[in-house]
């Protein structure tokens, strides 16, 4: 035990000092004596310090002697206690020693049983051991038979899987080394074959799938068609019921079941197989550069014209083959997972737009039919609409179409040129004859060319020959071509546009064909006539030409019925029809002067009054009623009032022109009377046609007799007993306003009465001369003067 430290004395009894009672606490409690020594140095006073550390020394060694002394009898008892201790170990060692033996007497057998159970668990673990390798070989070499089998049998996914399975879970496990070569070197062989069979039968498909591509686009441009002829009959129906609910009459308007065109269907099986196994091989970016870059190869070649067939043969091949290859690429993008990106299709795509638009450029410059880039442009909005469902950007493509408009139009107007002008050179110029009703509703219901609503009598003689029908159709024609070109194209809205391109037919090609009618030499009277109704007629039927292109553009007909809707080409027919009516007048013209020739057929200067009328009249009032029946047959009234006072004008200025013509030197009465009594049966024909025409009924200030007052005043002053009153201003503005001063001087300068004349019993030559001849003399001195 350990023994209790005596109790400390105090100063008083110890007889120590304050500083060696401090001392003492110090180091008792273990403080630092540094600060104090130093203390005792600085202050010079060592000695003092020393004495109290020797003395504190001595203090606690008597300190230690009394401890000492106080526990020895304790450490002799436990050194006694020690040495019989020992003793009882020298005999538990005695006794161990001598159990050891005895128990190594009795566990040598039980030692070489153990020996013999522990040789026993070592062969029971290699057992074990070699059964776990065994199977785990025969798990491996089971997988191989599957794979093998796989193989065999074309099944590569399986036998991918087969080879991953060995290689993730046995491949490292594998207990037999030659084993476990073997396999680790026939994996590579297996993959490389897989990807090898794999990439052959996607090559098969590539052939293959480019092969269908032309079936594809066909049956996708065919979908597309039928769906554009359905929306055409169901616009066409609702069309048909605003008109007729715009007149008034009940319509009743059907939809029809609407057929669901079954969907295009071609196999990327193979495709798809071919990109997993890829992917399972660890190759799938190399697999779609492959594909992208094939694909690519195909498009190229794809996009190259045939150069041993026409463009226009074979446009629809080419155009379908694109089709069908931008479907199959829309499906693998759609269904691949991650094949195709978007960037590159729309990288096939634009370079497909290129290519083409540049192809279509070059092939329609060399079109030299209208017919021929019809039929491409339609196959290629087609396409458009096929390739538009698929989310394809089309418009590049179509714009070509647009910029080959005036090309395509150029094409038509002169194929419509050389029909128009082969119906104006075939045709008769006569009056068109239809038999039956089917033949007048062909030809002239068709075109709004009836007068009246009501069907006619057959056989029905029309008031036009067959070039206006015949021009009808081909104009027609032409309004068909040209909407059929601008439909389904970029602009919606392309009425304005037919429209002007209806016009310049109308204008450039119908009119001038006209003109040139017009002009042409050897036309006769009639032909000319029927021209200039045929005019009327085609300038008529603008009306329908508008209504007609409307229709085809899907505007309402009462859109087009507003005033300056109609078309520029009605005025300069009207212009042409008014430039035939003057043709006309100046073959009728050269007609009557064959017929007039009145310097040949009057004797000027007969001393006998004429009892019979003059041939020549006779044959001037039947040609004219030939003219005019058959004006009034064929042309409006107006036209036939300026053919008939045309007619008569002219006559009216033949007959002063006569008494104007040098070849006439002089006349007498007896001329003056027989032009008067010609004048009067004309006067009487121009009267009974006016009124048996009906013009009297439209022209109610106007008549037929006074196209011929030139010719009348002139005969009247001559006849006139008093012909000096032509000077009075107020009788001359009465009766004698249409001549003419300096005329009338030089006609009365020709005018010699003979003294046997009609005044010859009133006077000779040797009486006074009588009035009448005083006041022409009179008449001709003041006229003298006047001039």
């Amino acid at each position: 035990m350990d023994a209790k430290p005596p109790k400390r004395r105090t100063a008083i009894e110890n007889g120590e000092t304050g500083e060696d009672l401090v001392l003492a606490t110090l180091i008792g409690n273990g403080d630092d004596l540094g600060p104090l020594v130093r203390h005792a140095f600085e202050m010079g006073r060592p000695e003092p310090l020393v004495q109290q550390l020797k003395h504190l020394m001595k203090k606690k060694e008597v300190e230690i002697e009394e401890l000492c002394k106080t526990h020895y009898e304790e450490f002799i008892r436990a050194v006694d206690e020690l040495r019989g201790v020992l003793v009882d170990a020298e005999e538990l060692k005695s006794d161990l020693a001598s159990d050891n033996f005895r128990l190594q007497e009795v566990g040598s057998a039980l030692l070489l049983k153990l020996e013999e159970l522990l040789e026993s668990y070592s062969i029971k673990k290699s057992v074990t051991e070699a059964i776990k390798m065994s199977k785990i070989c025969i798990e491996v070499l089971q997988l191989c038979v599957k794979c093998n089998t796989h193989l065999s049998a074309g099944q590569f996914y399986l036998a991918l899987k087969a080879v991953d399975l060995i290689e993730k879970n046995y491949l490292k496990n594998i207990p037999v080394n030659k084993i476990k070569i073997v396999i680790e070197k026939a994996i590579p062989i297996i993959k490389a074959h897989v990807e090898k069979k794999v990439t052959t039968h996607f090559n098969e498909w590539l052939v293959h799938i480019r092969s269908s591509a032309k079936n594809i686009g066909q049956t996708a441009i065919g979908h597309a068609a039928s769906a554009r002829q359905r929306e055409e009959e169901t616009l066409e129906r609702q069309r048909k019921a605003k008109e007729m609910n715009m007149y008034g009459m009940e319509f009743v308007y059907t939809l029809d079941e609407v057929s669901e065109e079954s969907p295009l269907k071609f196999d990327l099986t193979p495709l798809h197989r071919s990109y997993h196994i890829h992917a399972c091989l660890g190759l799938q970016e190399q697999f779609r550069e492959y594909y992208y870059k094939n694909r690519m190869l195909q498009l190229t070649s794809d996009l190259q014209i045939s150069s041993s067939q026409a463009f226009v043969e074979s446009h629809h091949v080419y155009l379908a083959q694109i089709a069908g290859y931008f479907i199959v690429e829309d499906r693998v993008l759609r269904t691949s997972g991650g094949l195709l990106s978007d960037e590159q299709v729309e990288t096939m795509w634009e370079t497909t737009v290129a290519k083409v638009t540049s192809v279509l450029e070059t092939q329609f410059s060399l079109m030299r039919s209208a017919t021929h880039l019809l039929l491409v442009k339609d196959y290629i909005t087609l396409l458009g609409a096929a390739l538009t469902q698929y989310g394809y950007k089309v418009g590049s493509i179509l714009e070509v179409l647009d910029k080959s408009r005036d090309k395509y139009h150029d094409l038509l107007l002169e194929e419509c040129r050389q029909q128009i002008s082969n119906i104006f050179s075939d045709d008769t110029c006569e009056q068109m004859v239809m038999k039956k009703d089917a033949d007048y509703e062909s030809n002239v219901l068709a075109f709004h060319l009836q007068a009246s609503d009501i069907m006619p009598a057959f056989p029905y003689i029309a008031p036009f020959s067959s070039m206006v029908p015949d021009s009808c159709r081909v104009v027609r024609s032409f309004i068909k071509g040209s909407v059929d070109y601008l439909s389904h194209g970029v602009n919606c809205n392309f009425y304005d546009t037919v429209r002007k391109y209806l016009d310049k037919l109308l204008i450039d090609v119908l009119n001038e064909v006209i003109i040139n009618k017009v002009h042409s030499t050897g036309l006769g009277e009639s032909q000319a006539m029927q021209i200039a109704a045929n005019i009327s007629y085609l300038e008529g039927a603008c009306d329908f030409f508008v209504q007609h292109a409307a229709q085809l553009c899907g505007i309402p007909v009462r859109a087009v019925e507003r005033p300056r809707a109609g078309l520029t080409a009605q005025a300069i027919l009207k212009t042409s029809r008014d430039e035939a009516y003057l043709a006309l007048l100046n073959l009728v013209h050269s007609k009557l002067e064959e017929f007039m020739a009145l310097t040949e057929n009057i004797n000027w200067t007969s001393e006998e009054l004429a009892q019979n009328k003059n041939d020549y009249m006779n044959e001037v009032v039947f040609y004219l009623e030939t003219l005019l029946s058959k004006a009034q047959q064929i042309l409006p009234l107006d036209a036939l009032y300026k053919v008939g006072s045309g007619a008569l004008e002219h006559i009216s200025n033949s007959i002063v022109a006569a008494f104007l013509s040098d070849s006439v030197k002089r006349f007498n009465a007896n001329a003056v009377i027989v032009i008067n009594n010609d004048l009067k049966m004309l006067e009487n024909f121009a009267d009974e046609r006016f009124e048996s025409t009906g013009l009297k009924e439209v022209y109610k200030d106007g008549s037929f007799r006074g196209c011929l007052i030139e010719a009348r005043q002139l005969i009247n002053l001559l006849s006139s007993s008093q012909p000096e009153n032509f000077m009075n201003p107020v009788i001359r503005q009465k009766n004698y306003n249409a001549l003419d001063y300096k005329k009338v001087g030089i006609i009365c300068d020709k005018f010699k009465d003979s003294a046997d004349g009609i005044f010859g019993s009133l006077s000779n030559r040797n009486t006074k001369t009588n009035s009448r001849k005083k006041s022409m003399d009179v008449l001709k001195k003041r006229l003298k003067d006047f001039n």
